[in-house]
């Protein structure tokens, strides 16, 4: 493995505003497969690990701080936030991706791939998780992605999906959104309802929820959807194009 001079190793300390106990782990985070003598010494299994405490670290936020999120809100807000192109994002914003050592051929590139600079920011969050463990990585991961979590989480929401729908019956079918619960399962305390929407006869696909008025909206949302009314984004929001 290359070995970085110590002032390459104490500005990544800075930046990520924490002091390795062993600095050949940091090392190891910032060298690409381009220059290292063989794979082992590169940064990839760093990589491997770090993707793994990120989706971690962003499942067990959401568990935390959002119980009103079901398992399907929950993977939409993951994959947003732990895109590629966030990764890569937030390796370039901390100016990871310049301390990255790389191989003549790809040092003369005149812009870093979105790729190689997503992989080290996630051999980061390995590094810090070897290092310092899961609180390291944790707090390391939450001051990056908190505003984008709660972005993404905030996205898929801001639209009564009932009232749309409402709007695109009348315009398109002079009709009446008529929900009914199609199934329901779970005790008394903890049931959850499939319910489905139909307009002037024509049904639409059933939704489940936690309680009658999610599923509705969820109901609705899956409405618009077969409408081409709704379109959902890569990011997990909800684009609606009229009504």
């Amino acid at each position: 493995m290359t070995a970085m001079d110590e002032a390459t190793l104490t500005s990544a300390e800075d930046l990520l505003e924490y002091d390795f106990a062993d600095r050949s782990i940091l090392n190891r985070a910032l060298t690409h497969a381009s220059t290292a003598a063989s794979r082992h010494d590169s940064n990839e299994r760093l990589e491997f690990l770090g993707d793994a405490v990120l989706g971690l670290v962003v499942c067990e936020y959401l568990h935390c701080n959002h119980p009103e999120l079901l398992e399907g809100d929950m993977t939409k807000v993951k994959s947003s936030v732990v895109s590629r192109q966030t990764c890569a994002e937030e390796a370039k914003r901390m100016g990871l991706d310049q301390l990255l050592v790389l191989g003549k051929g790809m040092a003369t590139a005149r812009e870093l791939p979105s790729s190689v600079a997503a992989a080290v920011w996630e051999s980061i969050i390995g590094a810090l998780y070897v290092d310092g463990g899961l609180d390291v990585a944790e707090d390391f991961i939450l001051a990056s992605l908190k505003p984008r979590i709660e972005e993404a989480v905030q996205s898929g929401h801001h639209h009564n999906f009932k009232s749309v729908l409402q709007q695109v019956a009348q315009n398109r079918f002079s009709s009446t959104p008529i929900y009914s619960v199609l199934d329901e399962k779970g005790p008394d305390h903890a049931k959850c309802f499939e319910i489905g929407v139909a307009i002037g006869g024509r049904s639409f696909q059933g939704r489940w929820g936690s309680n009658k008025k999610r599923a509705e909206q969820d109901a609705a949302l899956a409405a618009l959807e077969e409408l081409d009314v709704a379109i959902i984004n890569e990011d997990g929001g909800v684009q609606i194009s009229e009504g």
